[in-house]
């Protein structure tokens, strides 16, 4: 399915966990002077105005990003990425997951990004275009099993689907196994929602008897409106690296400041 754009939930909590925590990883891995491999599935358009109509429609970020952004530190590699944003494409600018990884790469990195949906391809293929990043218009889990292992082998792969489909909580864990099978020094990075449905629990219990050596981050926030289904957000990362707890355990703090 084609349908899931970001723009209608970008800067919402789960993106402040997700990409709080992407950028903490990735600012550890590049400290240390060895080239290194980004791959996403799932990578939408990269860039996102929080003006835009369909931003303003569900107003998500109101509730994510500009209530939670000052509550990281003002060297948090996040909140400095989000600042060199906005000092670029202006005030209303949110960047995805790929615009992030590519701010905290360096000229010696590889940034691979898969995108299926034909206009966010265009955006993101346009947005990144400065980064020297291969962009794919293709499945990202079958990206993925072609790019691995990759060249550099040391890296990371962030799976962030839409869970559009009720199948991919059964065919995700089976993507994520044949994936760490050839890269088996690969960080993967798999997002999920928590849902009032319960949907991603077997799906957890099938990752975590599948990967031994992993971390698990959750964070729970109301639903941002009547009737929705999500209660919080989760990350389930294979094989994390140093200091990828700690913090973890600083974003969980940040969000029990939530009122």
């Amino acid at each position: 399915m084609l349908s899931y754009q970001h723009i209608y939930h970008a800067g919402n909590l789960a993106d402040v966990q997700k990409h709080a925590l992407l950028c903490q990883v990735l600012d550890y891995l590049t400290q240390k002077d060895k080239p290194l491999s980004y791959i996403e599935t799932h990578s939408g358009r990269g860039l996102y105005d929080l003006g835009s109509d369909e931003a303003l429609k569900t107003g998500e970020a109101e509730s994510g990003i500009s209530v939670l952004e000052r509550a990281f530190a003002p060297g948090h590699p996040y909140r400095q990425r989000l600042s060199e944003v906005r000092a670029r494409y202006g005030d209303a600018a949110y960047p995805g997951s790929p615009l992030l990884a590519a701010l905290c790469l360096r000229p010696q990195d590889t940034l691979h990004l898969a995108e299926l949906h034909p206009q966010e391809h265009k955006a993101l293929a346009e947005t990144l275009s400065d980064w020297g990043a291969h962009v794919y218009k293709q499945d990202g889990f079958q990206t993925a099993l072609a790019l691995t292992p990759p060249t550099p082998r040391r890296g990371l792969m962030l799976v962030d689907p839409s869970y559009e489909v009720k199948e991919d909580y059964v065919t995700i864990p089976k993507h994520l196994l044949a994936v760490s099978r050839k890269w088996n020094v690969g960080i993967l990075a798999l997002w999920y929602p928590i849902l009032t449905s319960g949907a991603h629990v077997q799906m957890l219990e099938t990752l975590e008897g599948n990967h031994p050596d992993h971390l698990r981050h959750e964070v729970r926030f109301p639903p941002v409106r009547d009737g929705h289904r999500m209660i919080g957000s989760g990350m389930f990362i294979v094989n994390p690296p140093w200091g990828t707890a700690e913090a973890a355990a600083d974003i969980t703090r940040i969000f029990k400041g939530l009122k």
